[in-house]
């Protein structure tokens, strides 16, 4: 092989490696110098990659690097996908950080309305809850917690250090108003700005807890007739 037909190899190899999308052969002629054998280097470069880690393949007229087909199996795209969080999400989210270790009923009692279905869900595959220890209570309900994972997406190096009610109010993330309630049709309670769809009362979250830990040593001393610690 000639300097000139090796210089003209690695050339064509950049612009293919270069492209964002395949490129004919008219294409390819455009960047090479004039009067370069396109197809016959492609066929040779092509003869070069066939035993590695990526092939050059024609897509009908078009050429283009590729993985190898039998490596293809090894590899898989990952795609971040932000979801916003629903009023209710978001509710019970700061529920749990601030109360927890804190079951399904207290939520409900807390936000003045039943969890809709999914809300619990959508916290557990973000990853930012899970089951706690069972309540030492008639029924023994599951309490839920925050993760590590919860700390570390908003910064937090503990759970001491969410901020307090007057650090909240001077950002501006608590409304120093009086809060409007509404009552709508079936007992649920609503805040001006508040969504006006309905949260439909469903049944308890599903989950086997059969394997779940008592409460033990973290359950409140004195509780309550509803089961809540006494504080």
């Amino acid at each position: 092989m000639t300097d000139d037909r090796y210089q003209l190899l690695r050339l064509l190899e950049a612009i293919l490696f270069a492209a964002t999308e395949p490129l004919s052969e008219d294409q390819l002629a455009t960047r090479m110098p004039e009067g370069a054998d396109i197809n016959g280097l492609l066929q040779e470069l092509k003869d070069q990659y066939a035993n590695r880690g990526v092939h050059l393949l024609a897509f009908e007229d078009r050429w283009a690097f590729r993985t190898a087909p039998d490596l293809a199996s090894r590899f898989h795209v990952e795609r971040e996908v932000v979801r916003k969080l629903s009023r209710a999400a978001v509710e019970t989210l700061a529920i749990i950080a601030y109360h927890q270790p804190v079951t399904r009923a207290e939520i409900e009692e807390i936000r003045g309305v039943a969890l809709s279905r999914g809300t619990l869900d959508v916290l557990l595959e973000a990853g930012w809850i899970k089951p706690g220890k069972r309540r030492r209570t008639p029924g023994r309900p599951v309490t839920w917690v925050t993760t590590q994972e919860f700390l570390d997406h908003f910064g937090l190096e503990r759970i001491d250090d969410l901020p307090g009610l007057d650090e909240l109010r001077a950002s501006g993330l608590l409304d120093a108003r009086p809060r409007v309630h509404v009552l709508q049709p079936g007992g649920e309670e609503y805040g001006e700005g508040d969504d006006l769809e309905a949260e439909e009362p469903t049944e308890p979250l599903v989950l086997d807890e059969s394997s779940l830990p008592d409460e033990g040593d973290d359950a409140p001393a004195d509780t309550d007739d509803k089961g809540r610690g006494v504080r």
